[in-house]
């Protein structure tokens, strides 16, 4: 199923309650790692204004083509994260 954009109302309602970004998903997975016993961090890259923000309408395109901008340098900053975490890991 999918993408799946957050609706005004959603965010309008997430903004009362002091959110500063959506996602469309993370729990589930999370949910089910920790469950196997996974250690987990959440790692998100940001790629559209959410409805109501922008005055266009949300565009799977949008999502996509900022994706594939950043692609290169979101890799080098999990990459770095990742080397960080591990015993004797170091920044390449």
């Amino acid at each position: 199923l999918g993408p799946s954009y957050e609706t005004r109302a959603e965010i309008n309602m997430l903004r009362t309650l002091g959110a500063d970004a959506v996602g469309m998903s993370t729990v589930p997975e999370v949910i089910v790692a920790r469950a196997l016993g996974m250690r987990v961090a959440g790692v998100s890259c940001i790629t559209n204004l959410a409805a109501g923000i922008n005055p266009e309408p949300l565009s799977h395109d949008e999502v996509l083509q900022t994706s594939a901008r950043v692609a290169e340098r979101f890799q080098s900053l999990v990459t770095e994260f990742l080397l960080s975490k591990k015993p004797g890991g170091t920044s390449a």
